[in-house]
């Protein structure tokens, strides 16, 4: 049903809010789910077989607690993560709590885009390393990273592409943003013009975080 009537002239300054509350939400998500998650691949990318701290039980641990988090669907996650929400931010539903939950499914699955685009290190420039009398943890983080910096930046672009998404989901435990917002003064109003409004603001919120991704991407790439 398309509505003949909108009521978008007067949901302006909601917009505006849920605007705000999307980017805050993704902002903070990407801020500490993207560090957390660099650090958990550089530990999968050091302690595999053949890594500079090889460890054969610490990197079992990590990939089966990985694996076994990053496929769940993420209005699943949410449910799951609840109580641990309530543990550590003091509630179970809102802002907090969705941010809580994004954070934990961004963290796990920047870890493996991390680790798979360090595993594309030449092991040469490794070994130069080392024969220079560097120590690994030395290399880890003045030779891997940068060497692997042009696609790392383009994973947490992809990375930032998803989280958005997750952020639409945010009305499932009481949180706002856009994705909320549409479903509650387009979807459920039948105002098509609202949700497309909504759509449009999303679809260039990510084209801007893809531009930027892209064009840093490519400067690094070209060095």
């Amino acid at each position: 049903m398309i509505a003949r009537d909108t009521n978008l002239p007067e949901l302006w300054p909601l917009i505006g809010t849920a605007t705000w509350e999307t980017f805050y939400m993704v902002a903070i998500t990407v801020a500490i789910g993207g560090f957390l998650g660099l650090v958990v691949g550089l530990a999968l990318y050091a302690t595999r077989a053949g890594g500079l701290f090889a460890n054969r039980v610490a990197f079992t641990v990590l990939n089966v607690v990985v694996n076994f988090f990053r496929p769940i669907p993420f209005v699943i996650f949410i449910a799951a993560v609840q109580p641990f929400a309530r543990l550590v931010v003091g509630i179970g539903i809102g802002n907090r709590a969705i941010i809580f939950a994004m954070t934990l499914a961004a963290m796990f699955g920047i870890a493996r885009i991390v680790e798979q685009n360090l595993v594309t290190v030449e092991p040469g420039v490794i070994e130069a390393a080392r024969s220079m009398g560097a120590s690994r943890l030395r290399i880890l983080a003045t030779v891997v990273v940068p060497e692997a910096l042009g696609p790392l930046i383009l994973g947490y672009t992809f990375a930032f592409v998803a989280i958005v998404d997750m952020s639409a989901i945010a009305g499932v435990i009481g949180a706002g943003g856009l994705g909320a917002f549409a479903q509650q003064y387009g979807y459920r109003q039948f105002d098509t013009v609202v949700t497309w409004t909504v759509v449009l603001i999303i679809v260039a919120f990510v084209q801007v975080g893809q531009f930027f991704g892209n064009t840093l991407a490519r400067k690094v790439l070209r060095r």
